[in-house]
């Protein structure tokens, strides 16, 4: 039996060919995962809507209530006393489809280990200033609420505080306040927040009708999810806003920056026809919110499938569709030298 070194080599070419198709789709695919968050690039920034230092938009396009104190360096919401309330609020309505938002914010203070309170909660809603009982904000907002507690005041709960969850309501909900919001939460995570020696972010995405929560508290400069949740309908012509408070206990709480980013999203011609500014804040969720309360993880679902999780599957299909084609390329390959036989 006889085989061609000409043959096997043009072969080999050919399975070399394809498996660098293979490999530069994999690398694209990479590339696309690792970037679910913007970089923060300047040109997506809405400095109508972002809160920077040394701040000389408060006043005009931010407005501020309660204990809140501008300083050059922050804005501290509360500082570490008992019974303070502060927040602020953006002036200018937000009407982007698509947006990003980076808190840099810090919680400091004082007391011992679970001697602090409230926490920080960061808004999109439709209305603005309108002061209650849910870290000094209304308890039924039409919106989204992202609450970053650093108290639990379920003597219950089996989480581990500070906790950070997201919340979406239309008016009819209220926050639990005495159950941290456990029954109407769409999810969260626990996250060393408190007097970090380092900067601690947050940044909220909203594309497509999917919530994204993501932070970076360890100082390694990369983001780690947090909360990842389909099925979100969130109007435009809200206002973005922060608030905090303290109680019996107490913390400075501090916001360094916010700043929103513009996402360049494709939408059907019907999405683009669609009046964004009637759209009530609503989640498709596979269970119901009631189901949350007795749920240990605080999820309404299972995990999501992530930009890692789609990649791993990506890359288990691609080498099963490498493998099968090197076992049919050796098999032909098989036949075609048993065929030769009976001529």
């Amino acid at each position: 039996m006889r085989v061609s070194l000409r043959g096997c080599l043009s072969k080999m070419g050919n399975l070399r060919a394809f498996l660098s198709i293979t490999l530069v789709f994999l690398v694209s695919e990479l590339c696309l995962v690792c970037c679910d968050i913007t970089d923060g690039n300047t040109e997506h920034l809405k400095r109508e809507h972002s809160l920077m230092k040394p701040y000389q938009g408060v006043g005009a396009q931010w407005d501020f209530s309660g204990s809140t104190l501008v300083t050059s360096s922050y804005v501290r919401l509360t500082p570490d006393e008992r019974s303070k309330q502060g927040s602020i609020w953006n002036t200018v309505p937000c009407y982007l489809k698509d947006w990003e938002m980076h808190v840099q914010f810090k919680v400091h203070g004082s007391g011992k280990k679970n001697l602090h309170g409230d926490g920080i909660a960061i808004w999109y809603t439709k209305d603005r200033l309108h002061a209650g009982p849910v870290f000094s904000n209304n308890a039924h907002f039409h919106g989204l609420a992202v609450f970053i507690d650093t108290y639990s005041n379920d003597d219950a709960t089996d989480r581990s505080f500070p906790y950070i969850s997201a919340m979406v309501n239309n008016g009819s909900v209220s926050y639990d306040h005495g159950k941290d919001g456990r029954s109407s939460e769409l999810g969260g995570c626990s996250a060393e927040i408190r007097n970090r020696e380092h900067d601690t972010y947050l940044a909220i995405r909203y594309s497509k009708g999917r919530l994204t929560i993501m932070v970076d508290v360890d100082d390694r400069n990369e983001w780690k999810e947090c909360i990842d949740i389909g099925g979100v309908r969130l109007p435009t012509g809200y206002f973005f806003g922060a608030s905090a408070a303290t109680g019996d206990l107490s913390d400075n709480h501090d916001i360094i920056s916010m700043k929103l980013y513009q996402l360049m999203v494709e939408h059907t011609p019907e999405e683009e026809n669609l009046d964004w500014t009637k759209i009530e804040p609503s989640v498709s969720l596979l269970k119901s919110p009631k189901d949350n309360i007795d749920d240990p993880t605080g999820n309404f679902r299972s995990t999501p499938l992530t930009g890692w999780k789609v990649f791993l599957l990506l890359l288990c299909a691609l080498l099963g569709i490498v493998v099968c084609a090197v076992v049919g390329a050796v098999v032909f390959q098989k036949r075609q030298e048993r065929n030769k036989r009976f001529y």
